[in-house]
């Protein structure tokens, strides 16, 4: 779809200020302000979408583009609105699914993650419940269903086991990197290059400069013995969507997703390193994906010197559809002359892969045998023989 901006008019901006004013974000109409009057994408309307993006984790730009308008729709539904059941052809997706899975992970029911869509895990969770309630199990969530889930009370909070699940499926692999599977994710690509920035007679571009932390990173993993994955190579053409880079993650079964990017700003004073996991505002998050995060954070930060943007939580589709432990890092603004300076230096972008190096090492270490940020030497990290491989999306 194309993106609805300020100044824009219609019947598709009328349902975007009214799924706005269910959540608040508009005030109610006044008598007699309906018809062309609400058609209009006022200063008002981009206000509401920026504080929407915002909440959301999504881009902030007050324009409702594919992934806005996708959040949007989703967001109208609240727990209860309708029946819920498994669709395999076209899955539901909204923020009732979301809430029912939060429910079911506070009672301590496996739904995986809260990622929004009505899946088989998600089904099968809810018939487990039911047959624990005497209601029949068809795994389809019903005004009975939903009668079960507000008589009961909640037996943990935050999603802790599914918090349990991820630790003690990563624990149980073991200390080494040998073997273990992980998908590199350069941002951007294609026709995307991301953030540009022009440079007297060279041009940097943040999908150049992504590519190559991957490649180098991809490297050094699979010489440790790590099976190294990249979620697109550098040819020109279609770079895959964020979906995509998520379904190509989950089929391969990772044990870890790491996407690179930097970032950008008007401002060129602002810069420094930031590292982002899933979790939602109602408290549900990946603590294992978390703690990645922070390794990551800490590493880069400290063998670089970049400044500490720290680590944030966030429901992006990239963080909240791959069911794996999965950060994204903004390694640094490259619209900074401070930050440019030291990540167009192929020296300097060897320190960052070796400190998200150390930061996978470490997150196989159990917590009580952790070491100190920066004291990992990556360099005698080597695999007996060399088991990893590079493979992109087909």
């Amino acid at each position: 779809m194309r993106a609805f901006r300020r100044g824009d008019h219609g019947r598709a901006v009328v349902e975007i200020r009214s799924v706005l004013r269910s959540l608040t974000l508009l005030a109610p109409l006044a008598a007699g302000d309906a018809g062309a009057a609400d058609e209009a994408y006022d200063a008002g309307t981009e206000l509401a979408v920026r504080a929407f993006q915002q909440a959301r984790g999504l881009t902030v730009d007050g324009m409702v583009g594919d992934e806005t308008w996708v959040a949007l729709d989703a967001a109208r539904w609240r727990l209860g609105a309708r029946s819920l059941y498994q669709s395999v052809a076209d899955p539901l997706i909204g923020d009732d699914v979301r809430q029912l899975q939060e429910r079911l992970l506070e009672m301590g029911y496996d739904v995986g993650r809260a990622d929004g869509v009505y899946g088989a895990r998600t089904a099968r969770a809810v018939a487990r419940f039911q047959r624990e309630v005497g209601v029949t199990s068809d795994g389809a969530c019903g005004p009975h269903t939903l009668d079960a889930l507000r008589r009961l009370s909640r037996k943990v909070t935050g999603g802790a086991p599914h918090a349990l699940r991820e630790a003690a499926k990563l624990h149980q692999s073991g200390r080494a990197l040998m073997d273990k599977t992980i998908v590199i994710d350069p941002g951007h690509g294609g026709d995307d290059p991301g953030v540009v920035v022009p440079d007297g007679l060279l041009r940097w571009t943040e999908a150049d400069l992504v590519f190559d932390l991957a490649s180098r990173l991809e490297g050094r993993l699979a010489a440790a013995g790590m099976r190294v994955y990249l979620t697109r190579g550098r040819t020109p053409g279609t770079a895959p969507g964020t979906r995509q880079r998520c379904d190509f993650a989950n089929e391969l079964g990772a044990d870890l997703f790491i996407s690179i990017h930097l970032d950008g700003h008007p401002n060129p004073a602002a810069r420094g390193v930031a590292t982002y996991h899933y979790g939602s505002d109602s408290g549900v998050t990946s603590t294992v994906g978390e703690r990645l995060a922070g390794l990551v954070q800490r590493e880069i930060v400290l063998r670089t010197g970049l400044g500490n943007c720290r680590t944030h939580a966030k429901t992006w589709d990239l963080l909240r559809l791959t069911r794996m432990p999965a950060v994204r890092v903004e390694a640094g603004y490259l619209t900074s002359p401070a930050d440019r300076a030291h990540l167009v230096d192929p020296m300097f972008r060897d320190r960052i892969v070796e400190a998200v190096m150390a930061a996978v090492q470490r997150m196989y270490y159990p917590v009580d045998e952790d070491v100190p940020t920066g004291s990992i030497d990556v360099s005698t990290l080597r695999a007996a023989v060399s088991a990893g491989s590079v493979r992109t999306p087909g």
